[in-house]
């Protein structure tokens, strides 16, 4: 009987053992799985919409954020960090606007801010109504204005302004032409007053016609937006998004050149950013910024989750170059497991 009565309670032990452990395992499992779809779960419920197109300016200590929002009508609202995560809700000095389109050229459809500082002057480059225009302020919090409204004189539709300042001090507007069969992306220097292109200048950088990830779904009107310029070791890289913006597969690649104006030699393992390597549906359009340590930082958007394209939502991802044996040209890499959203007061 004692016997009998040991092996009975070893048995029901054993069993509450083996429960416990299935159990362990089930939550392990499931905790993996929460934390690799945390992009979608978790930010989902804890972290409000953010900005489309966004650019980081930092400035004494503090970081500057701007895009394309919401309500894409009046113009741009900027929003304030210390740390690149947690952000104040909208601190331009107009209504939170840095640039209202009261003060500046444009009426609708205010997307894709680039603000840089220049000779103790801010400048924003952004599109309106399908064009170009750059007006300047005292502050990163505005107001940005121009003493005369008007765009970028050009023949066709323009987006998506980059401008970047070579060590020569040149000046040049990397800018997306909305013509002949799909969203191109183009190089003109500018004047030194930002106030218009050289037109004999203009030249076509890249298209999304030539590689498979740039355009996944094959349609007829492809699409190359989003363009950033990067100078390192003598060379430039351009950095871009291909597909849709509405296409889970918007995604971030990048060409090398040994001028600005090209030919532009496309990365061979690109695409270097995607939902493949994030987690996230819809990753694309940013701009670089270095943080407090000097770390190169990717700002981008995706998708709100894996079944809404928008609102759209605001993350950083830190970037790196690295040497490249094989073609003696440096690599620059995402670090995949740095990537986060911001925190936005809205």
């Amino acid at each position: 009987m004692i016997i009998g009565k040991c092996s009975y309670f070893n048995a029901v032990f054993i069993s509450k053992i083996l429960v416990s452990c299935i159990c362990f395992l089930l939550l392990t499992s499931l905790s993996f799985g929460y934390n690799k779809q945390k992009n979608y779960i978790a930010d989902t419920l804890n972290v409000t919409p953010g900005l489309a197109d966004p650019c980081i300016l930092k400035h004494k200590g503090k970081y500057y954020l701007y895009g394309t929002s919401d309500n894409s009508m009046e113009g741009f609202k900027v929003y304030v960090s210390k740390d690149m995560i947690n952000w104040s809700s909208a601190a331009g000095v107009k209504n939170g606007y840095a640039l209202h389109k009261d003060d500046s050229w444009g009426t609708k459809s205010f997307w894709a801010p680039q603000v840089f500082y220049y000779k103790r002057k801010f400048y924003m480059a952004y599109a309106a109504n399908e064009s170009i225009a750059i007006a300047q302020s005292d502050s990163p919090l505005g107001p940005f204005t121009q003493r005369a409204k008007k765009a970028l004189a050009a023949p066709v539709k323009q987006i998506d302004p980059f401008v970047f300042i070579d060590d020569d001090g040149k000046k040049y507007l990397y800018h997306v032409r909305v013509a002949n069969g799909g969203n191109r992306i183009f190089v003109a220097e500018l004047t030194d007053d930002f106030s218009e292109i050289k037109s004999e200048t203009l030249r076509e950088c890249i298209n999304a016609t030539g590689e498979t990830w740039e355009n996944k779904e094959r349609a007829a009107w492809s699409v190359a937006e989003g363009p950033t310029i990067i100078k390192n070791k003598g060379l430039y890289y351009l950095i871009y998004s291909t597909n849709h913006f509405k296409s889970i597969d918007y995604a971030v690649g990048y060409a090398v050149s040994k001028s600005p104006y090209g030919p532009w030699d496309k990365y061979a393992s690109n695409p270097i950013l995607s939902r493949t390597n994030i987690g996230s549906n819809g990753t694309g359009h940013g701009d670089f910024v270095k943080d407090k340590r000097g770390n190169l930082v990717y700002v981008f958007h995706t998708h709100y989750s894996d079944v809404s394209i928008g609102p759209r939502r605001t993350g950083v991802v830190k970037a790196r170059f690295s040497a490249d044996k094989t073609s003696g040209i440096d690599k620059l890499d995402i670090q995949e497991k740095s990537f986060y959203y911001l925190k936005i007061k809205k």
